[in-house]
């Protein structure tokens, strides 16, 4: 994939008065965070997608980005990042599911590094071409399905996790600094979902329950003949 300079700076119905427009539907939402608001105006969403989607790119919806994933609607994006770094200076930031590689490319703005990984290849090999050409040099990526393939990087200042899965993982909390924040989707008794996040304050775990949510779910996965456990899509 060649992304060139007039696909990254958009026309039509990819221009950048959409990604305008997109924001002021997203404070109209509720997103209040400056900096989130900056980042989502900033970043290209439609050079996320396959080019024969990216008319639809700031529009308030989720779209498919192969096998058997999605990208999240803007306003989820804009909330999980506004959780996870509402009043902070993150420096280290976890995202489990680099998917079409969005998410990891607002962070990317706004912490000093992002460490993603990705249990499909092929999805992840399209987000390291969109990284580099839009030249976020701050990400970092591996071809992983395990929850703990960068334990060598903890403590996180952040976590976030993009599938929805049935118990908040204690791997992932444990990794978390001081003051961190794990934020993610979880599985409810009735079959829904609900976004969750979870705040490390001197050794304990503090949940809140923010909103009910719709994302993909947790599931198991081979990576390089190992079992693996995360599915999920930035």
């Amino acid at each position: 994939m060649r992304l060139t300079a007039e696909r990254i700076a958009g026309r039509g119905a990819t221009a950048p008065g959409l990604r305008d427009q997109m924001v002021r539907r997203l404070q109209s939402q509720g997103i209040r965070e400056e900096r989130v608001l900056e980042q989502m105006a900033s970043v290209p969403r439609h050079v996320f997608l396959d080019e024969a989607l990216s008319h639809s790119a700031y529009e308030d919806c989720s779209l498919p980005i192969g096998h058997r994933q999605t990208l999240s609607q803007p306003f989820i994006v804009a909330l999980m990042t506004e959780l996870l770094i509402e009043g902070k200076e993150l420096v280290n930031v976890l995202e489990l599911g680099t998917g079409s590689g969005y998410q990891a490319a607002v962070l990317s703005r706004l912490v000093k590094r992002v460490y993603t990984q990705e249990r499909i290849l092929p999805l992840l090999k399209i987000a390291d071409e969109r990284f580099y050409a839009l030249r976020y040099r701050n990400v970092y990526t591996k071809h992983s399905g395990s929850d703990v393939a960068w334990k060598d990087k903890a403590p996180f200042d952040g976590i976030m996790l993009t599938a929805a899965a049935e118990e908040i993982p204690d791997r992932l909390l444990i990794q978390l600094s001081e003051g961190g924040r794990l934020v993610m989707p979880l599985r409810t008794d009735n079959n829904g979902q609900i976004l969750v996040r979870i705040t490390c304050i001197d050794g304990q775990y503090h949940r809140e329950d923010i909103q009910a949510v719709h994302f993909v779910p947790l599931l198991n996965g081979e990576v390089g003949g190992k079992n693996s456990r995360l599915s999920a899509v930035g």
